[in-house]
């Protein structure tokens, strides 16, 4: 029952994200060929950081698997992803529209309650951080190219586990309001806020967005383990904040 109603509640939410990111990505993918004819036609006389910034982007997208980093998992899919985590972590149980006091008084501790949860929630996040990422390597035979299965696993995985810290940011402040709009305004402005941080953060194990890029994996096939380990590590006392200030309060 607890997880049919988990399911029920934020079905939309990932159905939509699920779709947004499919069409993303197919967009993305036989986008490619129109990219590659506009090459020659990208200006190199162009000085200071908009032109290093041209440069950068037109060296990326001469290959395929260049153009799939720095246009989906460094841009579209980091967004949309870090967005719908956000979106599917205020699907909290403390909206009067969403039958609170019942919820709260099934026979059932507020723990396992908050478990389901999150464990709901979390499945429908993994699913949209890896489907569409396995489908670039299904649609790029179509435009003549390829792209490993074994890479759109490792970004997709990386994605997964940083945005799970923005999953469980927004959980844990939905414990908080019983509306879904500060909690949904407040974690989209942390997220902002630290994207424009982390462009000056050297250090990537520091720079949750650089490690959801997997920046170092694209560049020189290191996994960021210890990004990762951070990432998981912050999500999971996130999570666990949710549940004890909701076990501790009157209703």
């Amino acid at each position: 029952m607890l997880w049919q109603k988990s399911w029920l509640e934020t079905r939309w939410r990932f159905l939509i994200g699920l779709g947004l990111l499919f069409c993303s990505a197919s967009v993305m993918v036989f986008s490619y060929p129109q990219v590659l004819k506009l090459m020659p036609l990208v200006p190199t006389n162009i000085g200071g950081a908009l032109g290093e910034k041209i440069r950068e982007s037109a060296e990326l997208a001469r290959t395929f698997r260049g153009f799939v980093w720095s246009s989906w998992f460094r841009e579209n899919d980091r967004q949309l992803v870090t967005l719908f985590a956000i979106l599917l972590g205020t699907a909290t149980l403390l909206w009067p529209s969403g039958g609170a006091l019942f919820t709260l008084s099934l026979p059932v501790s507020r723990q396992r309650l908050l478990a389901v949860r999150a464990a709901t929630g979390l499945a429908e996040l993994f699913l949209l951080a890896l489907l569409p990422s396995l489908l670039i390597p299904l649609l790029a035979p179509a435009i003549g190219q390829s792209y490993g299965v074994g890479a759109a696993l490792i970004h997709g995985a990386c994605l997964f586990i940083v945005a799970a810290v923005f999953y469980n940011f927004a959980f844990l402040l939905s414990t908080f309001f019983s509306d879904p709009w500060r909690p949904l305004l407040i974690a989209v402005a942390a997220a902002i806020a630290l994207a424009l941080v982390g462009r000056v953060i050297p250090f990537t194990a520091l720079n949750l967005f650089g490690v959801m890029s997997a920046e170092s994996y694209f560049r020189h096939g290191a996994v960021p383990w210890g990004g990762l380990l951070a990432a998981g590590a912050i999500a999971a006392a996130l999570y666990y904040a949710a549940v004890a200030n909701l076990v501790r309060r009157d209703f």
